[in-house]
C-alpha cells in the first residue's frame, strides 16, 4: 500500500520533515516515491508547504494519508 507520510530529516532536537509518498513497507526515513511538501514545526508559527494538487492526485490513485499528515492538511484547509 502507498502512504502519504512524514520523513524526518532534521537534526537532533531540531525536527524538520518532508511530506513524501512512500510504500508502507519502507522505513520512515528510507526510500520514497515522490516528495510533495515540507513541514517545519520549529518555526513560530510552524511552516507547512505542500502541493495540494499532488495530494489529491495520489489519493485518487489510492494512497492512504497518515493521521499526522491528515491533521496538518485539515489545519491548513487543503483537505476538507
Amino acid at each position: 500500500m502507498v502512504k502519504i507520510r512524514l520523513k524526518r530529516i532534521g537534526a537532533k532536537k531540531a525536527p524538520f520533515y518532508r511530506v513524501v509518498v512512500a510504500d508502507s513497507r519502507s522505513p520512515r526515513d528510507g526510500k520514497f516515491i515522490e516528495e510533495i511538501g515540507t513541514y517545519d514545526p520549529m518555526a513560530d508559527p510552524s511552516i507547512f508547504k505542500i502541493d495540494g494538487e499532488k495530494v489529491k492526485a495520489w489519493v485518487a490513485k489510492g494512497a492512504q494519508i497518515t493521521d499526522t499528515v491528515k491533521a496538518l492538511l485539515k489545519k491548513n484547509s487543503i483537505l476538507e
